[in-house]
């Protein structure tokens, strides 16, 4: 089964941003709460198909395309961010990078953002001596680029970026697994009811509605029950009906590890924890479009919900803001 988002729904928008090298770009957007998807590639060049080998030739930017949901972030609040990260006023170069695939661009997709986006840069240009010379065109052609080049510094964090990404804040929880480890397994039996170690360790499922979560919207957050590692947060929780608690993202996409299962003899998509290694449930793509389309089916026996109220007594204190 393949998982994947859906973005169809009219509170998510697209822009295509170039501000030089787009590793740095594409980590910088990935950390800023409204984001919702990323993906780096080549824009706006003279040929519909490109590669990296021919950027000089072709006359693409690097660039990275965003997906954002505009009930958290809008479009200005956007091109705010991005000028934070930018020379405007440079020509096809941005840090140590030089070349017309460097050069600075904002392609959009409907002729409403074009309005928005010259009226933001005209009010900009008041702060600069010098024109801005960002490139502001409808987006013509945009080529994904390869795939060791998606997520970059996420895979290689010592990597060269133009963009000291220290400066500024990740405004997405961050859920670090070296503060959580997993016990012996004679630990795990101790400490679990026996529901709870079938379910966690051999990968059963609890009843439907019969479970202590299923209809439990108050504040706060689920942790896994065998290490305490933060999986998700109630305001991503919803009623699916199914008799399982439901919610439509992790609190961060680390947290869970995704793995094919035939047992049904239908192709599912069964989640576990990342530290724990704990089956928590499956996960489908029939949930909320407006919240990307995904459901996240999980057992109540997998999870430990801490109220907002405990949060910080417990530890999680850092995590009472997404709330």
């Amino acid at each position: 089964m393949l998982i994947k988002k859906d973005y169809s729904s009219n509170n998510f928008k697209t822009i295509y941003l170039a501000g030089g090298c787009f590793w740095g770009v594409e980590e910088y957007f990935k950390r800023i709460l409204g984001v919702e998807y990323t993906e780096v590639g080549y824009a706006n060049g003279i040929s519909e198909e490109t590669n990296y080998r021919l950027l000089n030739e072709t006359k693409h930017s690097e660039a990275v395309k965003i997906i954002y949901d505009t009930n958290i972030i809008n479009l200005k609040n956007i091109l705010e961010k991005f000028f934070k990260i930018v020379d405007p006023t440079s020509i096809n170069k941005q840090g140590n990078d030089v070349g017309i695939q460097y050069r600075t661009g904002i392609y959009y997709e409907k002729e409403e953002d074009k309005k928005i986006i010259l009226e933001y840069i005209n009010e900009v240009q008041k702060k600069y001596s010098k024109k801005i010379v960002v490139e502001v065109e409808k987006i013509k052609n945009f080529t994904k680029a390869e795939e060791y080049h998606q997520e970059y510094l996420r895979k290689n964090p010592l990597g060269y970026c133009h963009i000291n990404l220290e400066e500024f804040e990740v405004e997405k929880p961050v859920v670090n697994e070296k503060n959580y480890s997993r016990p012996n397994n004679k630990e795990i039996k101790k400490a679990l009811t026996e529901e709870q170690y079938l379910v966690t360790q051999e990968d059963m499922t609890e009843k439907p509605f019969r479970n202590i979560y299923n209809d439990n919207f108050n504040k706060g957050i689920y942790v896994d029950i065998v290490t305490g590692e933060p999986l998700f947060l109630s305001s991503d929780k919803f009623d699916s009906g199914c008799g399982w608690p439901s919610f439509s993202k992790p609190i961060d996409e680390e947290v869970i590890k995704y793995k094919k299962d035939n047992k049904l003899k239908v192709e599912r998509t069964e989640v576990r924890s990342r530290v724990g290694n704990s089956h928590l449930g499956h996960v489908f793509n029939d949930g909320p479009r407006e919240k990307g389309g995904l459901r996240y089916c999980i057992n109540s026996a997998s999870l430990k919900f801490i109220p907002i109220e405990n949060m910080k007594e417990e530890g999680y204190e850092d995590y009472i803001k997404y709330l």
